[in-house]
């Protein structure tokens, strides 16, 4: 196992690279490794949009959350797609002891064959991306080992070699099929393409299977319309594709329809999907002939999906999942891209016209606007804060993994869970919400494992299931996981490592199948570091983070949440109430320090509180301010309870300085609070000043 980089895994200890959370990233080389400068990398497709769709397709902040990956991890990898990226750039240094491929020597120009999943990468800068490509331009290192497949990038350098990158990227793909094509020899291909370079990429392969003769279609989704011009698109392709359409892959009769039509009803002998829209499955199989073939090439395909559609259909469909390493990768890519120069400059043009960011940017505004207050599932928003979380929420709860939600008290976890359960594969199966910290500890492995007959006094009679029992086969919520102890953290952690546990009293090892979701208000890796909390678990459960940004942070979230609450509640009580646009306003200026779970107990005492129709913001000022209100009270019985005589000085000056602390604590600012009590600038100045505030 030597020639690994075993040495380099951080966290946990006794991982291999590939597989831990962290890299050890330090320049100083151990024998038998390399150090690399890398100057461009390109992602696995799925994880770099992922991070655009995260970050809204802002250049600045897809460099941020990459700088922020890499910074965290000194390795970039995707834990929960388990995709990373390859690079190319310049041999540093060779140690004496390195017996890897020993025709490499320093100042080599290389590409490198090895995901950076299992390899220490430190980046200084980001320089640009490529949003077309999926790549970055760079500056920083990579330390590869004995293993890693390192090739001299003779062929193409400068800024083609991006195309020779990205054809590596997908090299396996590649590979498997034009094997395939060319075992077929098809007469009528279909690409369902979800970027044109590497659509380009298989119409080219599917060509060169038939000596040129192969009826190419290239089908996109609809949403890429506002990016590509079809017109562009055509001339780009040219003899590559004899037809492009552009349809609704989420309503796959209808695009099937479309394709009959406009290809006389005949049907495609191969079709090869590259897009993860759901729906594309089902149209790869609705336009494919019986006894053809549907290449799935993406991680995140759904094969299985296509598998029933298929049998639906009374179909014998050849389905294959084509992705892997192959030893002839960088000959054929060679080739490959050596016969696509003209197209790809020509398709370059188009994408460099196309500006990505803003077309993207562009279709995410429309939508917003379509449906300004949205709804998925039980959760409702607006910001573009929660947009970016859950969109990140949705894109976890696809993969079967375990996940950490982070965020105040009362801004929402639970919420965030229901909507991780409700869209992913475990959907329907058990659901068990549990709040650590109302366990007792004495009871809390009887309480997770559950007891056998007998197992202790008072005992019931027949054993008891535990929480893990219960939600086998679907999820386990532990909310406030932070208040476990030690020794039940310690138990919790093998039946994640082994899924297997032991009921208390009990002999029989119990198997278990569950997806563990936690949720802290306190960030774990904080008592990881104060040692509340185990760090082997810690690593076990993060394989992905959703954190929760704070209600002062998403104000444009208040305004459909106050509506959505009022609303309940008319529903509940019989009478309907709602607010006015200033009392929305004061609403979404208050900081709610509360989070999600004040606002909705506020809107509850408003509604009851309120005997109009119509809530005001004078209303609601006096309800979230009711402390300030309190202080500017003059209490005539407390002044004269002592039987002397009232000092109207003190008592008027007491006021004064209660009125102006409300105005300033209400106003934040004293030319706001000199606005708001009718008085000039300078006299509250003057008058803070007197009264020490």
């Amino acid at each position: 196992m030597k020639g690994f980089g075993l040495d380099r895994a951080a966290e946990p200890k006794g991982s291999i690279p590939v597989t831990a959370w962290k890299l050890d990233d330090s320049p100083e080389l151990r024998p038998g490794e390399m150090k690399i400068s890398v100057n461009r990398i390109d992602f696995e497709r799925t994880n770099f949009n992922q991070i655009c769709s995260i970050c809204g397709y802002d250049e600045e902040q897809v460099k941020k959350r990459i700088m922020k990956i890499v910074g965290e991890r000194h390795k970039l990898h995707n834990p929960y797609t388990e995709s990373s990226g390859m690079f190319s750039g310049t041999i540093q240094e060779i140690t004496p002891e390195f017996k890897g491929n020993t025709e490499l020597k320093e100042g080599d120009d290389i590409i490198c064959l090895t995901p950076l999943a299992g390899l220490p990468l430190f980046l200084e800068d980001i320089t640009s991306v490529d949003m077309g490509y999926g790549q970055i331009k760079c500056r920083g290192y990579v330390i590869c080992f004995e293993s890693v497949q390192l090739v001299k990038q003779e062929d193409f350098k400068g800024e083609e070699s991006k195309y020779l990158l990205r054809a590596l990227e997908v090299e396996g793909s590649l590979c498997r099929v034009s094997r395939e094509l060319k075992r077929m020899k098809p007469s009528k291909s279909l690409i369902i393409g979800a970027n044109p370079v590497e659509a380009m990429f298989y119409a080219k392969i599917a060509s060169d299977s038939n000596v040129g003769s192969v009826d190419n279609i290239l089908v996109m989704d609809s949403s890429y319309s506002h990016i590509y011009e079809k017109e562009s698109l055509e001339k780009a392709f040219g003899k590559l594709a004899a037809r492009i359409y552009f349809v609704d892959l989420s309503t796959p009769m209808e695009a099937s329809q479309i394709l009959f039509a406009g290809e006389n009803g005949q049907l495609a002998d191969v079709v090869v999907n590259l897009e993860s829209i759901e729906g594309a499955e089902t149209l790869a199989n609705c336009i494919v002939k019986d006894n053809g073939m549907v290449c799935y090439t993406g991680m995140s395909d759904n094969y299985t999906k296509g598998l029933l559609i298929a049998d639906c259909f009374g179909k014998e469909v050849n389905h294959c999942t084509l992705d892997g390493y192959e030893k002839e990768a960088y000959p054929f890519a060679v080739s490959l891209i050596n016969g696509l120069l003209p197209e790809l400059f020509m398709l370059d043009k188009l994408m460099n016209r196309a500006d990505l960011k803003k077309n993207f940017a562009e279709v995410k505004r429309k939508e917003r606007t379509k449906n300004a207050a949205r709804k998925i599932d039980d959760f409702i928003y607006m910001s573009d804060t929660t947009e970016t979380m859950v969109e990140e929420i949705l894109n976890v709860a696809q993969y079967d993994c375990n996940v950490i939600i982070q965020g105040e008290t009362g801004v929402g976890k639970e919420k965030v869970f229901n909507l991780i359960h409700q869209n992913s594969p475990r959907r329907g199966k058990p659901c068990i919400k549990i709040n650590c910290a109302t366990i007792q500890e004495n009871l809390a492995e009887s309480e997770f494992f559950g007891y056998e007959k007998g197992a202790f006094t008072g005992a019931h009679s027949d054993g008891k299931e535990g929480y893990f029992e219960l939600a086998n086969n679907g999820t386990l919520f532990l909310d406030e996981i932070g208040s476990l102890s030690l020794a039940m953290q310690s138990k919790l952690l093998r039946v994640l490592q082994e899924n297997t546990y032991y009921r208390v009293g009990g002999t029989q090892p119990r198997h278990v199948n569950v997806r563990v979701v936690c949720a802290s208000n306190i960030p774990l890796k904080k008592l990881v570091d104060e040692g509340q909390f185990r760090e082997d678990l810690y690593y076990r459960l993060n394989i992905c983070m959703i954190n929760v940004p704070p209600l002062r942070m998403r104000k444009d979230d208040i305004t459909c949440l106050s509506q959505a609450f009022i609303k309940g509640y008319s529903e509940k009580y019989g009478v309907k109430k709602e607010f006015s646009n200033d009392a929305l306003e004061e609403l979404r200026e208050y900081h709610w320090p509360g989070n999600v779970r004040e606002l909705e107990n506020t809107v509850h005492r408003l509604y009851i509180s309120e005997k109009e129709h119509i809530i005001d913001g004078i209303a609601v000022d006096m309800l979230i301010n009711e402390s300030l209100y309190d202080i500017t009270h003059f209490d005539m019985r407390k002044e004269g309870s002592s039987g002397e005589k009232m000092d109207f000085n003190s008592a008027m000056n007491r006021q004064e300085k209660n009125l102006i602390a409300f105005a300033l604590k209400k106003c934040r600012t004293t030319r706001a609070a000199a606005e708001f009590l009718g008085i000039p600038q300078a006299t509250l100045a003057r008058k803070k000043v007197k009264h020490s505030l």
